[in-house]
């Protein structure tokens, strides 16, 4: 693989506080990925921050990008305090705003500490899994293969027959996922790198529990708003687990959450989702 998600969330310095996108995803659809947006969104902000690391972010979908063009990212320096800075972040193609974000970063510090426990029982190694590429490929979907291996991101499903297919299951899933590629020891970039991932199936929890697959020609899924919050460090190009469930899905919206574990059992991680689940037959 030639590509490199290093490169990908790289993003070029404009103007102050001004910046654009190197790369992007190919897509089929030439929808641009959302997770590409919130990872250039992320190192857009960081490029404007020092000797502080993002502990959340908070972002809105506003319009569909195209994977076509490259994306601006103006970033605005709302506030530099003792421990923490603020960041909002504006993503622009052909003039309008498409994405916008607001990130918090925070001074190192010690304090209380605690977490969940990783779910108990027995979890398939993520060696004994195939990942997503191969289980598109098995099941004739060529595009959705394609697409899988240009996200240059290793992703297992713990429970493969639930990923493509349409059967109704309760909605839970996990998933092992690392990062193809080599990547610098920055947290800046393993975190931005993160924010990239964590939009990858997260929305297709909510379509568990009801006869149809995320890739089904009449479904219209669209990430709408995403929010993250980084507990601890980690590395992407690691084996991590995603444990995901979606407590409600109404009016064409699917509410889905996600918590991130190293293999060791570490919590790094926490995502919340809503996205748009619409049936357009």
């Amino acid at each position: 693989m030639t590509e490199k998600l290093s490169n990908l969330l790289d993003v070029e310095k404009l103007d102050q506080n001004l910046f654009r996108s190197r790369q992007h995803v190919e897509n089929y659809r030439k929808v641009l990925f959302g997770g590409q947006v919130l990872g250039q969104a992320l190192m857009a902000a960081t490029r404007t921050v020092e000797d502080r690391l993002p502990h959340s972010l908070h972002a809105y979908f506003l319009r569909p990008g195209s994977s076509e063009l490259p994306v601006i990212y103006y970033v605005d320096p709302i506030r530099d305090g003792g421990s923490f800075t603020t960041r909002r972040v504006v993503a622009r193609q052909r003039g309008r705003a498409i994405f916008n974000m607001s990130a918090s970063f925070q001074i190192q510090e010690p304090g209380f500490d605690h977490q969940s426990a990783m779910p108990s029982g027995a979890i398939p190694a993520p060696e004994t899994l195939k990942n997503t590429q191969q289980l598109a490929e098995e099941a004739g979907l060529k595009d959705a293969a394609r697409n899988q291996r240009r996200y240059m991101i290793d992703f297992r499903p713990v429970d493969p027959q639930g990923y493509f297919g349409a059967d109704v299951r309760e909605p839970s899933c996990m998933f092992w996922f690392r990062m193809e590629g080599e990547i610098s020891d920055n947290p800046v970039e393993h975190r931005c790198a993160l924010s990239y991932a964590s939009d990858l199936a997260l929305l297709g929890t909510s379509i568990q529990p009801h006869p149809i697959s995320l890739f089904d020609a009449n479904l219209m899924p669209a990430s709408l708003d995403h929010a993250m919050w980084f507990h601890r460090d980690f590395r992407v190009d690691d084996w991590l687990l995603y444990v995901t469930d979606s407590p409600s899905a109404s009016g064409a919206r699917g509410f889905c959450r996600g918590q991130i574990y190293t293999r060791e059992g570490v919590l790094v991680a926490s995502v919340c989702q809503e996205g748009l689940i619409r049936r357009i037959d």
